[in-house]
């Protein structure tokens, strides 16, 4: 018997029409099926009430520098395990120790999607140190993105890619009105989001197009890139700061 777990992973990709998905539950509680005794899966529901449950830590397994370009917004980094290569890439549950100290509380790990084992890795190194409340969030984010979700973006990671993919869009929430500036970026404040798509401010003939958002505060910067997000572009990312840290680098 297919598990409903994977039937519904797979109506990630091949969804069914509303009247045969009646009754079924949402793409959002869909896992890839893939459970383990160290960290069974959690689903793109289970992160985003995570994220707004205190007593729930949401882990990036990843690397620190693919963590700075993007990542789930209130997700935390772990440091990577000393001597592991970028292929057996492993985060090091002594940093894990000392960020969650209590070994009970509920902890969601996720990385690069289907494949990637860094989350698979991490749980079994946190099993094996007594954590016992341990999910792995395994659709990661690539099915974050794909399900609506935006990620954020550090701010060296963000000047640096900026200055090495020409093809990225840098978005200033503020409306066109508001100074000072930065060089190159284009002005689309909340209400004007979908307007955007008819006057060649967004990218319509590349909605892979790599965008950021920033804005008077992170949360101006969020919102737009949650709007965007909601008009097909899957690969925005927000800064969660103030155009004050930015002027002297991108102006």
């Amino acid at each position: 018997m297919i598990r409903n777990q994977l039937r519904m992973g797979l109506l990630l990709l091949f969804p069914l029409s509303s009247t045969a998905a009646a009754g079924a539950p949402s793409v959002h509680e869909g896992t890839l099926g893939d459970d383990d005794a160290a960290a069974p899966e959690a689903s793109t529901a289970d992160v985003r009430a995570a994220l707004a449950d205190s007593s729930v830590v949401v882990l990036d397994a990843r690397a620190p520098e693919e963590f700075a370009v993007s990542h789930i917004p209130g997700a935390l980094n772990v440091a990577g395990k000393p001597g592991t290569t970028p292929a057996l890439y492993v985060a090091d549950v002594n940093h894990v120790l000392r960020l969650v100290p209590d070994k009970s509380r509920r902890i969601i790990l996720y990385c690069n999607g289907l494949y990637c084992g860094r989350s698979k890795r991490l749980a079994a190194e946190l099993a094996r140190s007594g954590y016992t409340q341990v999910r792995r969030y395994q659709l990661g984010i690539p099915t974050w993105r794909a399900l609506g979700g935006v990620t954020q973006v550090e701010r060296d990671a963000l000047v640096s890619l900026l200055a090495r993919d020409k093809t990225a869009v840098l978005v200033d929430a503020r409306p066109a009105s508001a100074q000072p500036r930065l060089r190159g970026a284009r002005s689309i404040p909340l209400p004007e989001t979908s307007q955007a798509k008819d006057d060649g401010r967004l990218p319509m003939t590349d909605h892979n197009t790599r965008i950021f958002v920033v804005g008077g505060a992170g949360a101006e910067a969020r919102a737009v890139a949650e709007a965007l997000a909601r008009d097909a572009f899957h690969n925005v990312s927000f800064y969660d700061g103030s155009l004050t840290d930015l002027r002297d680098v991108l102006r």
